[in-house]
This record gives C-alpha cells, sequence and structure tokens, in this order.
C-alpha cells in the first residue's frame, strides 16, 4: 500500500489572530458602518446592517479566513417592531465564531441574498422566508419549502397562537373525534408508560 502524505502549512509561521485581533482588523476595515465586541473566548459579536453585511461577509471570508458559514437564524423582536437576522461565521484556523447582526423592518422584512458567498446559505434563507417572512432578494427557491398549502401568517412569528392552531388543526376538527394521542399509541406498541413529564399533555 502506498502511504499517502498531505502538505501542511508550517505552523510555527502562522500567526493565528485572536478575538481582538479579527475585531480590531474588521472595525478599522469598516469603520463606523460596523460596530462589535469581543463576547468571550472564542467569540466575536459584530453588529451591521442590510447596506454592509455582504461586505463584511466578504471580507471575514476572503481576508480573515472565515470559510464556513454555519447558520442564519433569525429573532422576532415583536416589542421592537424589529427582525435580528443572525449570520454566523467560523474560522479553521483561528478558531473563532462571529456572529454578525442585522436589523431588518418587521412588517417588510428585506435583506440581501448571500447564497452566492456561501451556497448552501440557500437553505436557510428559504427557512426563514417560510417561517419568518423574511424576503431575500434575489433569492431562488420554490416558495413552498417545508410547509405545504400554508395559509397562516408565518409560524414562527411571536403573534402566532401554536396552541389555538394545534387545537383547530389536530385535535377538534371533524373526524378526530376519536384520534389517539401519539403517546398512547406508543405505550400500547411498546409497553413503555408514559413520563410524568408527558402526561399532562396526553388525552
Amino acid at each position: 500500500m502506498s502511504e499517502v502524505f498531505f502538505r501542511t502549512k508550517d505552523l510555527s509561521t502562522i500567526n493565528i489572530m485572536n478575538e481582538q485581533d479579527i475585531l480590531n482588523k474588521i472595525l478599522d476595515h469598516f469603520g463606523n458602518k460596523v460596530t462589535g465586541n469581543v463576547k468571550r473566548e472564542k467569540r466575536v459579536e459584530l453588529f451591521a446592517t442590510t447596506n454592509t453585511i455582504e461586505d463584511v461577509l466578504l471580507y471575514a471570508k476572503h481576508q480573515l479566513s472565515f470559510i464556513h458559514f454555519t447558520q442564519l437564524s433569525c429573532v422576532d423582536w415583536i416589542e421592537e417592531k424589529q427582525f435580528e437576522l443572525v449570520y454566523i461565521i467560523w474560522s479553521p484556523e483561528s478558531k473563532v465564531t462571529i456572529l454578525i447582526k442585522v436589523r431588518v423592518d418587521r412588517e417588510n422584512p428585506v435583506a440581501p441574498n448571500i447564497d452566492y458567498i456561501w451556497r448552501h446559505a440557500n437553505t436557510f434563507e428559504r427557512e426563514l422566508r417560510e417561517m419568518y417572512g423574511v424576503q431575500f432578494e434575489g433569492l431562488v427557491g420554490a416558495q413552498d419549502f417545508i410547509l405545504e398549502d400554508w395559509i397562516e401568517i408565518p409560524p414562527m412569528r411571536r403573534d402566532f397562537d401554536t396552541a389555538e392552531y394545534a387545537k383547530k388543526t389536530f385535535f377538534d376538527r371533524p373526524g378526530r373525534e376519536n384520534a389517539r394521542d401519539v403517546r398512547e399509541t406508543i405505550r400500547q406498541n411498546s409497553g413503555e408508560e408514559i413520563p410524568e413529564f408527558a402526561k399532562k399533555y396526553s388525552r
């Protein structure tokens, strides 16, 4: 069997940046367009806008080796009438994670599409479009992603009444008078008892 050798960088010559180095480089590059802080070890938090998020992501990826796009999530700040998009990226060199937070108007939530930077961002954007109603300019993908024939408001918004929807859809609709709770079916099939914490949800 032939041996395979992998070329690696000489670690003694690599200048690994710490959290403050990374933050300083980004703030120096973008000036007052971006703010941020070091949250803790291996964690940097940035605050950007929809006008700067693409540039920040491109700079972090190509200049600071943040080549891994981890996640895009959304927080519903309903009291402030805003959504907060959280872009999470990671560098395998520095082992630092950056969270870049961007606020958008809750009534008309629009953000740039960034799947040309990381192709798999398309999946996260389609999910947030469906679950929160956030529109990503230029996003290509079928409108239906996980939900089918959905006519309610996006279900991850805080003003969506999950309990009322579940009651209307899964318990009280005609034809389900004899429906059994899934836990009861599992109990009958397996002989396992329903845990105490779950009994209050069983019928």
